[in-house]
């Protein structure tokens, strides 16, 4: 099983308001970057989008390290929410439906072909990756001004 990881990040021009998203895929020396935005987007939306294009991207069952700077992204799965979410038929707790859930659901679709991990970096903290994604998230969401 080949090893991948996918560097993630979104932003977002005003939440909501003008968004972009990036992912770099690493295997072995070869990268591939993708990115692109939406007109109208949150955030968040952003930073699952990143994540999915990347898993979207893979051809094959890979194992998969996603690094992100963005809990919204992990948590969910370290923390077992999405298990709990489904139960409650895309619900939370409280009873309030999850925000996002079509992502969500595609999500949890593309990360079940593969074995993902996942791990947190700090935003804006020099990790080079995380920046890069950062910078081409941002200029993504330029062009959808």
């Amino acid at each position: 099983m080949k090893n991948v990881t996918i560097y993630t990040d979104g932003a977002c021009s005003g939440n909501p308001g003008p968004g972009g998203w990036c992912c770099v895929l690493e295997y072995g020396s070869a990268r591939k970057k993708l990115s692109g935005g939406e007109h109208s987007t949150t955030n968040n939306r952003m930073e699952l989008t990143a994540a999915i294009e990347g898993l979207k991207a893979l051809k094959e069952s890979c194992s998969v390290r996603i690094v992100s700077d963005s809990k919204y992204v992990i948590d969910p799965f370290e923390k077992g929410w999405i298990h709990s979410w489904m139960k409650l038929g895309w619900s939370k707790s409280d009873g309030k439906p999850v925000k996002n859930e079509e992502l969500w659901r595609e999500f949890y679709e593309l990360k079940s072909r593969h074995e993902v991990s996942f791990e947190y970096v700090k935003g804006h903290s020099g990790h080079s990756f995380n920046e890069e994604c950062d910078a081409e998230a941002r200029k993504q969401a330029e062009l959808f001004r």
